[in-house]
């Protein structure tokens, strides 16, 4: 358990075809089969991922509990993390902050407005359906946050075995950790992802296939699913965007009015 624009991505004949719009990537530390991480401010850390915080009804951050990543939108609110991470949570208790380290939080602090879960998800906890959206906005700014952070690329169907970048914020670190290696079959509707480190907290961690043509790095599941994420530090399991996350992303749309 790991408590913690516009068009999306197709596969076609095991490849797949990157959109428009920003992208941000990883530099990672790699090693055959298990991998190791590193701690991502030794690298050039993605903008775009970032730390869930909890929020204080007078607005005070506290500790962070999961991980998201800004996805590409029209109106470049969106976020994407495991649907696991918001039980019992209200959009307004929830905080995103992208490339936060060492308690310095560059691109600011988004408070999310509402939260985006597939309805197989809300009604039966279904782990193939472990995703979930946040639409968020700066205090008394009007600027989206894919305008200060870049946004990530949405896969849908996107075959196993391709290599991914992901970066992720244990619990008990004040960084992130990042790793690669290849998004290996669990299960049809499953990616496996092995490298030590990925604790609590590492949920909704994106995995960033890089595209074979144009090599833009793009989102094809988040930490979750399975066993909500994996019940060791070193295998981690995310739910295959399927239609479901292509309807997902089109409810998404249509909260922010896109």
């Amino acid at each position: 358990m790991r408590l913690g624009r516009f068009r999306i991505v197709a596969s076609i004949l095991g490849s797949f075809t990157a959109i428009a719009g920003i992208s941000a990537g990883l530099v990672l530390s790699s090693a055959a089969g298990r991998a190791t991480p590193v701690p991502a401010d030794s690298d050039r850390t993605a903008s775009t991922v970032g730390a869930l915080f909890l929020r204080t009804p007078s607005g005070q951050l506290t500790t962070h509990f999961c991980t998201g990543s800004v996805v590409d939108s029209p109106a470049g609110d969106l976020v994407i993390t495991a649907a696991h991470c918001l039980i019992g949570r209200t959009a307004s208790q929830v905080a995103f902050v992208p490339g936060y380290a060492h308690g310095k939080r560059p691109y600011g602090e988004w408070i999310a407005t509402k939260i985006i879960e597939d309805p197989q998800w809300l009604s039966s906890s279904d782990p193939d359906d472990d995703f979930a959206f946040l639409v968020v906005h700066q205090a008394g700014s009007n600027a989206a946050v894919e305008t200060v952070t870049g946004g990530e690329k949405l896969g849908v169907g996107v075959p196993a075995g391709q290599r991914v970048k992901v970066a992720g914020y244990p619990d008990a670190l004040d960084n992130p950790i990042t790793c690669h290696n290849a998004a290996r079959d669990f299960s049809p509707t499953q990616f496996e992802f092995d490298c030590g480190g990925f604790t609590n907290g590492t949920s909704g961690s994106p995995l960033l296939a890089a595209d074979p043509v144009t090599n833009v790095d793009t989102v094809i599941g988040v930490i979750g699913g399975y066993q909500q994420g994996g019940l060791t530090a070193s295998v981690s399991y995310a739910a295959k965007f399927s239609t479901r996350m292509a309807a997902l992303y089109q409810s998404a749309l249509a909260a922010t009015g896109s």
